[in-house]
């Protein structure tokens, strides 16, 4: 029997570590309205849209469009994702679903391991257009010209690149470049592109304008409709006009959990979000989880590898399968699982999907280390308390690097996120029409007595990190007494089924060593590493006004004001 050693609480991330408290930057202030997003031009266009008069629903589609030009390689008009929405006036949360789904025409057979993530089989019906104008159509208050005026500006004009801009630029040229359409689509200088470099996309500016002048109704029904569906048939696509100009996106209710007196709020499956609470509820079963402690750390990750274990083996589309939540969520199951944790080795990770055949390499011209899907998480929030959770996602680094025609607009890869095997007998396999097992997962937080009032919005992108990442910033929260900013900013880990457990630098030299010897196999990332996410988050105070975090491993910012 080994020794575990005891860890000073103090030695992790410790008060005082800057003049902001635990965090390098203070939280964004404000008491009028709130944006947090991965880029400052997409934070800025929600901000002068609520000093317009606009509403926190206004603001996030000015944050939606705007960030298909500032990040064109994470989310866009061609991709997918869901949203939360708590409306004041109502007192409640609604979740807004638009994960797309497979085409009508999609077949296990027809896909391998380079066709599912790349080229013109790859995409989902894209659910985006139809949630931006869902969630305005139903809540807005600005006319949609304003509230898109700057991404169409910012497309046409051009963009200044962020260090972070060009580096994923210059990592997915060669991918782009497969296909003429999206070469065309994009005017960069190539040669010594760095920060500063202007990127313009006057495509995408004309589509983003049809749309705002039509609607939905433009993108799915109307001429532009057809352009996309033509386009992407014409280089071998299967989606068909039929079911794109039949795409809706669909108001659910959350999931809740209750974790130490706070009400967790997520998305129901497709949406993966469950993960989250499961791991909340195996917590919960540990009086006091003190922050900076080896022990404390271990029972994370273990919760994690328990919850990702029961989501990879149930989560699917919930018409095609059954995902016993009553039980998975049950505080009976919990502690039953809580009590199985081995304080001295661990578990081991579990698979984070079904089977991994399909993503066991890295996409052609994107570097292997820590590759991953790309996606982009941000929150609205106006004067009078309406919050607007969104992350969307195109799937990987430009989706599957087509441009439908001369539309402008990359489409998503997001069937790399099904199983293809029929024989697995996996519960997320392709078929038609076919919604898959989605990690998207934005979160809310609420107090769980009198009238619930709104606490924290909080997420983040990270493919299957997105749902232990979310976990850890909240317990930073809730067990630490962390603010927004510190929550985000705090050192964090990443599970891989491979067996990786993936820490960042900053952890302290001893408590790397201390998980070893339970048994994680322990890799070190640098202090800060996008693979751990790229949180943004508001949180709501009890002197009525607004937090504002965002995370500094990405180009993330928050504004308030």
């Amino acid at each position: 029997m080994y020794h575990v050693e005891d860890i000073d609480p103090n030695a992790l991330f410790p008060m005082g570590t800057s003049p902001h408290g635990r965090s390098a930057r203070a939280p964004a202030v404000g008491s009028h309205g709130m944006v947090a997003s991965a880029h400052p031009y997409a934070s800025q266009a929600g901000l002068d849209i609520l000093k317009d008069g606009g509403n926190a629903i206004d603001a996030a589609v000015a944050v939606a469009s705007t960030l298909n030009v500032a990040e064109p390689y994470m989310s866009g008009i061609g991709g997918i994702g869901i949203a939360l929405l708590y409306i004041a006036k109502e007192n409640r949360t609604r979740v807004l679903n638009f994960s797309g789904h497979a085409p009508n025409a999609a077949r296990p057979e027809m896909y391998d391991h380079l066709n599912v993530e790349t080229g013109p089989i790859a995409p989902l019906v894209p659910g985006n257009v139809s949630g931006w104008m869902t969630m305005h159509e139903t809540y807005g208050s600005l006319p949609l010209s304003r509230v898109m005026q700057d991404a169409i500006q910012y497309a046409e004009e051009g963009i200044a690149l962020t260090p972070f801009n060009a580096a994923m630029l210059e990592e997915n040229l060669v991918r782009i470049d497969q296909f003429e359409t999206s070469q065309k689509s994009m005017f960069i200088e190539r040669n010594g592109m760095g920060a500063g470099s202007i990127l313009r996309l006057p495509q995408l500016s004309e589509s983003l304008s049809a749309i705002a002048e039509g609607g939905q109704k433009e993108f799915y029904e109307g001429n532009l409709g057809d352009r996309i569906q033509l386009g992407l048939a014409n280089s071998g696509g299967i989606i068909s006009r039929e079911e794109l100009s039949k795409y809706k996106a669909v108001w659910q209710e959350p999931l809740t959990t209750n974790y130490r007196g706070f009400e967790i709020r997520v998305a129901p499956p497709n949406s993966s979000g469950f993960q989250i609470l499961e791991t909340l509820n195996i917590l919960s079963n540990f009086p006091e989880l003190p922050y900076g402690s080896s022990d404390t750390l271990h029972k994370i990750v273990e919760a994690v590898y328990v919850a990702a274990d029961d989501r990879a083996k149930y989560a699917g589309d919930p018409a095609y399968v059954e995902i016993p939540l009553e039980r998975l969520l049950s505080t009976e199951y919990a502690a039953d699982k809580a009590a199985e944790i081995d304080m001295l080795e661990t578990s081991g990770p579990p698979p984070e999907r079904w089977n991994r055949s399909r993503v066991d390499h890295a996409p052609v011209g994107v570097k292997a280390e820590y590759s991953s899907g790309l996606t982009t998480h941000f929150a609205t929030s106006d004067a009078e308390g309406n919050t607007v959770t969104v992350t969307q996602t195109l799937g990987g680094a430009f989706g599957s690097a087509v441009v439908a025609g001369d539309t402008g607009v990359f489409m998503n890869n997001m069937c790399k996120w099904f199983d293809i095997d029929p024989d697995i007998g996996s519960p997320n396999l392709i078929g038609p029409g076919k919604q898959q097992d989605f990690c998207i997962a934005p979160a809310q937080i609420f107090e769980s007595t009198g009238n619930k009032r709104i606490r924290m919005s909080l997420s983040t992108p990270g493919s299957w990190g997105i749902l232990h990442t979310t976990a850890q910033m909240m317990s930073n929260h809730i067990d630490a007494g962390m603010n927004v900013q510190e929550a985000i900013e705090a050192p964090r880990f990443r599970i891989y089924d491979t067996g990786m457990l993936l820490l960042e630098n900053r952890f302290p030299a001893q408590m790397r060593e201390d998980l070893a010897r339970r048994g994680h196999r322990v890799h070190v990332a640098p202090d800060w590493h996008n693979a751990v996410g790229g949180g943004q988050g508001i949180q709501f105070t009890k002197y009525g006004t607004m937090l504002g975090g965002a995370d500094p491993r990405r180009d993330g910012v928050a504004m308030g004001f």
